[in-house]
């Protein structure tokens, strides 16, 4: 076994320059306070609005299929969920053709805060698009780092 020796200031640069992780977190970061600023008079987080976004469908989700368009584990998504219940914004509800499937929808609630923030998201969602040399480049790039961790 190698002795472990102290990384040098010169790793820490090139990671710090080259490292694709820290500049995807960077940049979700910076994202994601751009729309909660945004989002704060709809009474909703970025992340909220993700969340609430994807049960905006014809049939209610189930919590496993909303976690995995997420991509994010049950349990974290299970806490997610619990302060939009709380506000009257989901309800989660069993699936009666099989009791162990949880089914997650919208409240008429929830459709109206997306309704307030939709435009919201809309407006600054063209701004930053307005702003990159090519957005669906970098989409496309996204999803195949998306595809390529799971």
């Amino acid at each position: 076994m190698r002795a472990a020796t102290d990384p040098s200031f010169e790793t820490t640069l090139h990671v710090r320059d080259s490292c694709l992780c820290l500049h995807a977190q960077r940049a979700a970061r910076a994202l994601a306070r751009r729309f909660d600023l945004a989002l704060k008079p709809a009474g909703v987080s970025s992340g909220q609005f993700s969340l609430l976004m994807s049960l905006n469908r014809p049939n209610p989700p189930s919590l496993g299929s909303v976690a995995a368009l997420l991509a994010m584990d049950r349990t974290t998504l299970t806490a997610n969920l619990k302060p939009l219940e709380r506000r009257g914004l989901v309800e989660i509800a069993l699936d009666q053709g099989d009791k162990r499937v949880r089914l997650l929808s919208l409240t008429p609630a929830g459709r109206a805060v997306l309704a307030d923030a939709v435009p919201i998201w809309r407006d600054l969602h063209a701004a930053i698009e307005a702003a990159l040399p090519d957005p669906g480049r970098l989409r496309s790039e996204l999803n195949l780092l998306s595809a390529w961790g799971s």
